[in-house]
């Protein structure tokens, strides 16, 4: 069945359901998203990057302070991320290799054993009698569909898998795109441009940003947009505000 991102008319509905277009989508390989991968570092690239700023500029440092430590963040943090998504992505692509190498390895040895399992799942399925052998003699009869059904049903294993490179390169580049927003007023300042309260710029822009992406998340998760964005503006606020309200308290050090 596909994964339903919007709400579908009734005519789009019976269109993909036909057996012409179940046949064509279930016939190809399913292709994993980085998306996901994309909306969360853009995420935490403006968090992040924004409460560096709001620090700074709470402790009423230079523009070119900003910029330094803010592209210090940039690179440090978005790397950093990126490196954690990788390892994350990676340690799932070896457990399901594991997890496969375990299944043939008990195909091959007792064969029977995971025959029962088969039918156990089957028969909690609902399958019994007749029916019930019918399909763990057809599962069984194919190695490759066994090895995927004992994956999916035992270990909750599916078929999609997901390149760590990619996904590391996506969270990596949307950290980089939307954490550097924070620093773009501040940025003009630098270049002789006639900018006065970059700061309450930069709060307006990352707030859009916190608010747009926020609205993007919701396509992943089952909540509404304006729900999703009001609460990753929520979350970014006041984590700037708190990197603030200590630039304020220690603005007597940095002086």
């Amino acid at each position: 069945m596909p994964v339903i991102t919007r709400r579908e008319t009734r005519e789009e509905l019976r269109r993909s359901h036909t057996p012409e277009a179940i046949r064509r989508r279930l016939g190809q390989r399913p292709r994993p998203s980085y998306l996901s991968d994309f909306v969360y570092g853009a995420i935490d690239g403006a968090v992040t990057t924004f409460a560096v700023v709001s620090g700074v500029a709470g402790a009423a440092l230079s523009p070119a302070i900003i910029i330094i430590l803010g592209i210090a963040n940039l690179m440090g943090d978005g790397f950093s991320m990126a490196a954690a998504n990788y390892l994350g992505t990676r340690v799932t692509r070896q457990q399901r290799r594991q997890a496969r190498r375990e299944e043939e390895h008990e195909i091959d040895t007792h064969p029977e054993g995971e025959r029962e399992e088969v039918r156990q799942i089957f028969a909690a399925k609902g399958f019994e009698g007749d029916m019930l052998n019918r399909a763990v003699d057809v599962i069984t009869a194919d190695r490759e569909q066994w090895i995927k059904v004992m994956m999916a049903e035992e270990h909750g294993i599916g078929s999609e898998t997901r390149i760590p490179f990619r996904a590391a390169l996506s969270t990596f580049i949307a950290f980089i795109l939307i954490g550097a927003i924070p620093l773009v007023p501040f940025a003009l300042v630098i270049a002789g441009v006639d900018l006065p309260h970059a700061f309450e710029w930069s709060a307006a822009m990352t707030g859009a940003a916190f608010f747009i992406v926020g609205a993007m998340k919701s396509r992943f998760v089952d909540e509404h947009w304006l729900r999703a964005g009001g609460e990753t503006l929520l979350v970014g606020g006041a984590a700037a505000a708190i990197a603030y309200l200590v630039g304020l308290l220690l603005r007597g050090v940095a002086g």
